[in-house]
């Protein structure tokens, strides 16, 4: 999966990464322990028993597929996950997820190293892919996220690439498609019969479905024009126009007030 995703909700506290690195997103149950057959990229194996398990939490690049290009850093995401895999003698513990296939009929898990460690924690600590959070599987989501955060902060693995910088939303082209993270100004909100719209300057609208609503109850929806946002997920154009959908306040955040605008500066 293409990349890019660290993020917080901006207008909430962002949220405060573990004190013992990956050990916040250890886990107090298994459901299933499994055989892996195959690593198949950055965040997807092939078991045993013929299932393909997509690792929650985590976005990494794609592979290309019947002459297509690999994307920037896939090969390199892939054989990292394939080493600690390896590693493990090719077992992993699962904790499944609340909703446990995906629409392509995998198999969607967090995995675990025999000594407790979280797969996808690892990963993102070595910026070997981008945190997701895809409701209803959010158990850990604010862990991981940190975990990504720290490892762009400290420029590891694919953050290094400027592939996997934001992408200012004003420059992207009408053909643009995929996974991708991307920076824009807010010029205004507005909503519709479905969803809840974030337009951003140039011609690119986030997205977010009336029942994802609840979710982003702490946002100050009045004070988002005019502010600088990033945000992560997949694009596709619709009516001439690019959009994105958010699910989860986590692939969101508002990065400070408009210019000229002084938020502590008495009334």
């Amino acid at each position: 999966m293409t990349g890019c995703a660290l993020v917080a909700f901006g207008l909430l506290t962002a949220p405060a990464a573990p004190a013992t690195g990956t050990d916040g997103c250890l886990t107090e149950r298994i459901d299933e322990r499994v055989r892996v057959s195959q690593t198949l990229d950055g965040d997807t194996l092939a078991l045993q028993d013929g299932r393909r398990l997509r690792l929650i939490g985590i976005n990494a690049p794609e592979l290309g597929h019947d002459g297509a290009p690999h994307e920037p850093g896939a090969l390199a995401a892939r054989d990292v996950l394939r080493r600690l895999v390896f590693l493990n003698r090719n077992q992993l513990g699962l904790r499944l997820g609340r909703e446990r296939e995906d629409r392509y009929g995998r198999l969607l898990a967090h995995a675990f190293l025999d000594d407790g460690r979280n797969l996808t924690a690892l990963m993102l600590e070595q910026g070997q892919g981008f945190a997701l959070t895809v409701p209803p599987n959010t158990w850990q989501a604010t862990c991981y996220h940190a975990t990504a955060a720290r490892a762009r902060s400290a420029g590891k693995g694919l953050w290094r690439r400027p592939d996997f910088r934001p992408r200012p939303a004003a420059d992207l082209p009408i053909s643009t498609e995929g996974f991708r993270f991307i920076r824009g100004r807010v010029t205004h909100v507005s909503d519709g019969q479905y969803n809840r719209w974030i337009n951003l300057q140039g011609n690119v609208a986030l997205r977010i479905a009336r029942t994802d609503l609840k979710a982003f109850g702490g946002l100050d929806w009045k004070a988002l024009p005019g502010r600088e946002i990033e945000a992560s997920g997949w694009i596709y154009q619709r009516r001439g126009q690019l959009r994105l959908q958010i699910r989860h306040p986590l692939m969101l955040t508002v990065l400070g007030p408009p210019p000229g605008r002084n938020e502590h500066a008495p009334d």
